[in-house]
């Protein structure tokens, strides 16, 4: 007969669920980041793909470990635009609990020495 009408859940702009963006973050950096820290070691992981017909690439990546390493294990052509500001698009985060960090980045722009494709796991 009728059609059983469930009332819809407003959602305000306070009214989130889950954690919102930055949770998983955290949770990484504090679990991960900071058992890596204990062996002095950090990962990092990213893709780059050219864009075509043009000389940019759009890059992302991360890494989580030792803060002293991090940076470190990010793909040449991304080492020092952690918050550089000479690209189309820069989008970098960083996250430091105690001696653990948390790094992301997405660049869109030339990337000196990036290749047309690329797949980046390293870990030190």
């Amino acid at each position: 007969m009728g059609e059983e009408k469930t009332p819809a859940r407003r959602r305000g702009p306070g009214a989130r669920s889950g954690c919102g963006g930055g949770c998983a973050s955290v949770i990484v950096v504090l679990t991960l980041g900071l058992l890596l820290s204990v062996f002095n070691t950090a990962v990092g992981l990213g893709i780059s793909v050219r864009v075509p017909f043009t000389g940019s690439n759009l890059s992302l990546a991360g890494t989580v470990g030792d803060k002293g390493k991090a940076p470190d294990v990010l793909p040449a052509y991304l080492k020092g635009k952690l918050a550089d500001n000479h690209n189309f698009i820069n989008q970098s985060n960083t996250l430091t609990i105690w001696t653990a960090e948390g790094t992301a980045i997405v660049v869109l722009g030339h990337q000196e020495g990036a290749p047309v494709v690329d797949l980046h796991l390293e870990a030190k």
